[in-house]
């Protein structure tokens, strides 16, 4: 064995691509809690996938430990295939019936107050998924009435109006879509999906319920320029986007894209407050920053801020109304 070990590496062996290496304010500790052990039994116990693993979250520990996971439909196999993402590509297996209900079931052992529900994308299916999103919905509102809803949907490519119009109607509380990066990147990072596309999605989420926050995310670091970015939040603000997150793109494996820059912290505060100023009721930017990462405290703060701005509104249109009296 010592001789195999130390003999010459083969001529056409292709060596592996150094790591990088993260630095020091990207770097979590390894989830060992108990009620990360708790979570995680729980979701194997009801059969469910969670973002959480399947895409390599690094807020797993924080997250599961807190008793919060972000419950991922339509099964782990996706038909898409983006230069970022971790999830398995595949033909994906039939939908689960028991799906809905065993994700109410975990929101009500948890005991969340706020929910997030993703799911892969499903090229396969007649509606995109949708229906299955508007079961879980109907299952949480049974099960938890008390539970906001927070869903994360794919793009709904070529059944976009029927499906916004069916998931919208079943009342979730936030409506996230995210465009992940800027324009150019697309051919490359996100090949099966089209921007304007998904910035049209968010679009119609509020012309359909002006009610229903909407929400969006781009990653940072895949070689995005700064007012390239800038234009992403005009264009999603132009959509009446509510709430925008930014984090660091971490490479899931080599065969991933690489990190081309690891965004610093003052970097992304500096994005924050250009957010802030562009009128997003509310802004998580920061390198660990990930759609679902703190998003019932988000909620909260959000939920404060439109009923801030529309008092502000409706004391402007007043004082109007008693200069002209």
């Amino acid at each position: 064995m010592n001789d195999l070990a130390n003999s010459p590496r083969p001529q056409d062996e292709t060596p592996r691509p150094p790591r990088q290496r993260k630095p020091d304010w990207i770097r979590v500790r390894a989830p060992v809690s108990k009620e990360y052990h708790e979570t995680r039994k729980l979701m194997r116990d009801l059969s469910l996938n969670t973002v959480c693993e399947e895409a390599a979250c690094p807020n797993i520990g924080e997250c599961w430990s807190k008793k919060h996971a972000t419950v991922m439909i339509l099964g782990d196999v996706c038909t898409r295939a983006c230069a970022f993402c971790n999830v398995k590509t595949g033909m994906p297996r039939m939908v689960d019936p028991m799906e809905p209900q065993n994700t109410a079931v975990a929101a009500a052992e948890m005991g969340l107050k706020h929910i997030v529900i993703t799911s892969v994308d499903r090229d396969d299916l007649p509606d995109g998924g949708a229906s299955q999103f508007v079961k879980v919905i109907e299952a949480l509102r049974r099960e938890t009435p008390d539970t906001t809803i927070e869903i994360l949907t794919p793009d709904f490519r070529g059944k976009m109006r029927p499906a916004i119009e069916a998931i919208c109607e079943a009342g979730p509380d936030v409506f996230n879509h995210n465009l992940e990066t800027v324009p150019r990147l697309y051919p490359t990072i996100r090949p099966g999906a089209r921007y304007y596309a998904s910035l049209r999605l968010l679009e119609e989420v509020k012309a359909h319920d002006p009610l229903i926050f909407t929400k969006s995310g781009i990653m940072m670091g895949l070689g995005e320029q700064r007012l390239e970015v800038h234009q992403v939040m005009d264009d999603m603000r132009s959509a009446e986007v509510d709430f925008i997150t930014m984090g660091q793109y971490l490479q899931p494996t080599p065969k991933h894209a690489k990190v081309e820059e690891f965004v610093t912290p003052k970097a992304f505060d500096a994005f924050g407050s250009i957010a802030r100023a562009k009128g997003f009721l509310q802004v998580a930017a920061s390198p660990l920053t990930r759609s679902s990462y703190h998003a019932g405290d988000d909620f909260a703060v959000m939920k404060v801020a439109r009923e801030e701005k529309l008092a502000k509104s409706a004391a402007r249109a007043n004082a109007r109304t008693g200069e002209g009296a």
